[in-house]
């Protein structure tokens, strides 16, 4: 409903804005006329107003008409025109400024909804500042080409994608991501197009042009999204369908009974609620508003809709539910070879030279432990089977063990079956041709996968399909972990699309997922959704919906600001319906005169508007709000997780040594255990009780860490077990036979206890945190 189809949209404010100010001034100039005692001069006033509403309106009509709709605007035309055939010159101005002022309410409406989409267009970049050598000099965005050495000063915006390569970044990522926290890009870390520079100058390097960059395709998004026709708002049109010929029904029943035209006119005049049909659109793209505040771009209102009446999740696994990345899950080593510490600083050092994806796993962990590593020397890299070098005078090889699994001593077998069991790669590690040690590596689940999956569950979804290009055995994992309804590995792009529409046959199906491969799969789903922040560029197009923040937990957001935007939306459309039919039936009575009639309709219409602009509020409990204190904590906390992985290591390994070993290599590894547990674990504890659990009592409640307290009751007490046992050892010189079942079962089950303990921590308290 529009004054055209070519009409432009600062055209039609104009428009807009005119009528108002006519109808407004002709019945304000008619009220005053009479309250001179000058009711012919009033009938003028209210008469060119009656006259001026009918021309637009008439406009409207045909527009949807040309549309392929006949909605309620009919009846605004009727009852214009009906009122200046009867005479009733004041229920026509007031019917003209119910319309100027509907019109203008929900483009107002519409303005301030889509505000935060049209920011993202507002913020495009348009130059860079390029330099080269000791020039800099400032350059159309278009001329910027991989490569190019780029300033970005404070304040400005990144204009193309890219690698810092004089910093460090701090960057607020609150455009592309919702996230109001800052972070820093190291030097040699990549920056994406679209943030902005929070601290001081920095150079980036360009990798990508600015049509190729991040914010050019978040931006192409952002020019598609808006309030499109969604199947609420045909929904509303259908309700006009019999809603029209029930109207001018009774106008004709009211007219027959009283004999009166003037009876037929009211009956028209309260039945004239175009702004109703305008609100749904106004709940529509208040939800697409809502959404692009949370980091979620949405194409239309079209798709917006239909998430909201989702029943169906398909989802894939990697980089969507877990990380993307693979991570060290945990180091082995030979019995009486180098410790676990040892074996990651040798297959981290030569693995410095490979970029190869689990190698720069390696790497990463081997740092992230504070490992000194040592620059390799005559290196060579065969594909498919791993590195060999020189390291520190040794000769080592880090990739594939080269033996079958039966020739694989009985140490190593086990950490092959551990591998299995895990759903892990293995990396093994020769040293000097003999078989040293090895590195397990898994893609993790994402923290905030779990709480996701729950809330997922909540927002109306009842079955969720995981899809994935893996193995069957970390698949498996996964899902039971989730607790996912079906799981299907090893699938390639043409069983995705096949599982998707099989699916959307059931029910309004949605699909998750974030690579080239998705992109078939995305396209055929009834809503696409891409992970934007990492994701390829094709499953970005052929989505949707974008994530532009690496967080799937968004859609969730998304799926709760959808269904509460479509719920406003029929609200206010049978709202408006209901409360029109009681009018036109007082009015068929006579009970309500045309003038009285067109105020009450006037009310009616701007009541429904107002209700639709509800959905432009948060959605309630979308996620905790946390305080400063409590996020700062999180990030503290979560850090020192990641540092104590190598004790939960150690402990398991310890435990398995007395298994073989009860002499005092075993005592050793025990007794280092416990100087591990009273340095570090212990104190990590303690300060989680006393520092993070209280700051998020204050939040969420103490029920929600009671659990979790409890398990540090635990820990504490295996801890001192384990105390006791080494304690009794060095009074007896060694540990005793009936030591050994009872220190291995506190060493396993407090290995077992931590990773439950850290996982629900991580699950629950760190995955509220930016």
């Amino acid at each position: 409903m529009g004054p055209g189809p070519s009409a432009t949209p600062s055209g039609r404010r104009l428009l807009e804005a005119a009528l108002l100010v006519v109808t407004a001034g002709a019945l304000a100039g008619g009220g005053i006329a009479w309250l001179l005692g000058l009711p012919d001069i009033a009938d003028v006033f209210w008469a060119a107003g009656t006259t001026v509403a009918v021309v637009p309106a008439v406009g409207w009509v045909m527009s949807a008409l040309h549309k392929g709709r006949a909605g309620v605007d009919v009846i605004a035309v009727l009852a214009l025109a009906g009122t200046l055939a009867v005479g009733e010159y004041l229920a026509g101005a007031l019917i003209g400024l119910m319309l100027a002022t509907g019109r203008t309410l929900e483009t107002a409406a519409e303005q301030r909804a889509s505000r935060d989409l049209r920011s993202l267009l507002e913020h495009a970049p348009r130059s860079a500042r390029r330099r080269r050598g000791s020039e800099v000099s400032v350059v159309p965005l278009d001329e910027v080409v991989p490569g190019d050495v780029l300033v970005v000063g404070p304040g400005e915006v990144v204009p193309v994608d890219g690698e810092v390569t004089a910093g460090p970044a701090v960057l607020d990522e609150s455009v592309l991501t919702g996230e109001s926290a800052q972070v820093e890009r190291a030097e040699g870390e990549p920056v994406r197009s679209g943030v902005v520079n929070a601290s001081g100058v920095f150079e980036v390097t360009a990798t990508a042009t600015a049509a190729d960059s991040t914010y050019a395709e978040i931006v192409r998004l952002a020019e598609q999204a808006g309030a499109e026709r969604a199947p609420t708002v045909r929904l509303a049109e259908r309700y006009a369908a019999w809603f029209l010929p029930l109207s001018l029904g009774l106008a004709a029943v009211a007219w027959a009974v009283s004999g009166s035209a003037v009876r037929a006119v009211a009956v028209l005049v309260v039945a004239t609620p175009c702004p109703l049909l305008l609100a749904t659109p106004v709940a529509i793209v208040s939800g697409l508003s809502q959404c692009a505040r949370r980091g979620v771009v949405v194409r239309d209102g079209g798709a917006l809709e239909r998430l909201g009446r989702a029943r169906t999740l398909v989802i894939d696994k990697t980089g969507t539910l877990t990380v993307g990345r693979p991570r060290v899950l945990q180091v082995a080593g030979a019995p009486g070879g180098p410790s676990q510490s040892e074996v990651l600083r040798l297959a981290a050092s030569l693995d410095q030279v490979s970029a190869h994806v689990l190698a720069e796993a390696v790497v990463h962990e081997a740092r992230a432990r504070s490992l000194s590593l040592t620059v390799p020397k005559e290196v060579t890299e065969e594909p498919g089977r791993g590195v060999t070098g020189t390291v520190d005078g040794h000769r080592v090889a880090v990739g594939k063990a080269g033996l079958a699994p039966d020739e694989l001593p009985e140490w190593a077998r086990a950490v092959d079956n551990q591998a299995l069991l895990d759903g892990a790669a293995t990396v093994w590690l020769t040293l000097d041709d003999v078989l040293t040690g090895a590195v397990l590596l898994r893609d993790p689940l994402r923290h905030d996968a779990p709480r996701t999956i729950r809330r997922l569950r909540a927002a109306g979804l009842n079955r969720l399909l995981m899809l994935t290009g893996d193995r069957p055995e970390p698949a498996r994992e996964v899902g039971a972990v989730l607790g996912l309804d079906d799981v299907r590995a090893g699938q390639l792009p043409t069983d995705k699309i096949a599982a998707v529409r099989a699916e959307s046959d059931r029910a309004v199906t949605v699909m998750v997922g974030d690579g080239v491969n998705d992109a078939p799969a995305l396209a055929a789903a009834d809503v696409g959704v891409a992970m934007g922040a990492r994701g390829s560029t094709s499953a970005s197009e052929a989505s949707d919906i974008v994530l532009t923040t690496d967080r799937v937990g968004r859609l969730a957001d998304a799926m709760d600001i959808a269904a509460r935007a479509r719920r406003i939306a029929v609200q206010s459309a049978a709202g408006g319906m209901v409360m029109s039919l009681a009018a036109m039936v007082a009015a068929l009575f006579g009970w309500l005169p045309p003038a009285a009639g067109a105020l009450l309709q006037e009310a009616i219409d701007v009541a429904v508007i107002l209700n639709a602009l509800r959905a432009l509020l948060p959605v309630p409990g979308t996620r905790p709000a946390l305080e400063p204190e409590a996020e700062s904590l999180i990030h503290r906390f979560a850090t020192e997780h990641d540092d104590l992985r190598d004790t939960l290591d150690a402990i398991r390994e310890a435990a398995g040594l007395l298994t073989t070993d009860h002499g005092p290599r075993a005592l050793e590894a025990v007794r280092e255990i416990h100087h591990l547990l009273t340095d570090r674990l212990l104190p990590h504890e303690h300060a989680e009780e006393q520092q993070l659990y209280p700051a998020l009592n204050r939040q969420l409640g103490p029920e929600a860490t009671d659990t979790m307290s409890r398990a540090h009751s635990e820990i504490e007490r295996l801890s001192r077990r384990i105390a006791t046992h080494v304690r009794l050892a060095d009074e007896e010189g060694g540990l005793r036979p009936e030591q050994l079942d009872d220190l291995r079962a506190s060493l396993y089950g407090l290995h077992t206890i931590l990773r439950l303990h850290f996982t629900q921590e991580e699950e629950s308290y760190f995955s509220l945190a930016p």
